[in-house]
């Protein structure tokens, strides 16, 4: 297995398979993190500076997933004043209730969101028949909804009502 998905499975979804704790926050150790994985530090600053989708942060020897846990809680971001529209790529078969009963994390601690057209219908595609949804950020936001930048192509936000939801 690719070493950035060892990573994601550790900082997002399970650490203590390999033994780690992360704090409130999501941080760990770099040194408790290259341990658990048999791996150098050089290897884990290679996948964050090079990772394509800039899922990890490095910081005073600790690091952290930035985005995408299924662990409880919420790993804190601060928040940023979104672009006035979002997307959001999701399978056919989810649309209908997404539009009836808005966006939530489902599993996750944020909804994903993204900036490009083509980055959303891409991620819809691994939910088969993918289907494109514009998000009314500015309204969303005006209406205090919070959103936090993941990376270039990430926005987080929690529950989203459908009034901000249109079809692509």
């Amino acid at each position: 297995m690719r070493l950035s998905k060892r990573m994601s499975r550790a900082l997002r979804h399970d650490p203590a398979r390999v033994g780690l704790v992360l704090d409130e926050a999501g941080w760990t150790s770099l040194d408790a993190l290259c341990a658990a994985l048999g791996v150098s530090v050089a290897d884990v600053e290679d996948v964050v500076a090079n990772g394509s989708k800039q899922r990890y942060e490095l910081a005073g020897g600790r690091i952290r997933a930035r985005y995408g846990h299924s662990l409880p809680g919420h790993v804190e971001m601060a928040p940023a004043d979104p672009p006035a529209v979002l997307f959001h790529g999701t399978g056919a078969g989810a649309v209908d209730a997404i539009l009836r009963d808005g966006l939530h994390p489902d599993g996750r601690q944020y909804v994903h969101l993204s900036p490009s057209e083509a980055t959303a219908r891409e991620v819809g595609a691994r939910h088969g028949r993918p289907v494109v949804l514009i998000v009314d950020a500015r309204a969303a936001a005006a209406d205090g909804a919070v959103f936090r930048r993941g990376n270039d192509d990430t926005w987080l936000t929690d529950d989203l009502a459908p009034r901000y939801l249109r079809r692509a």
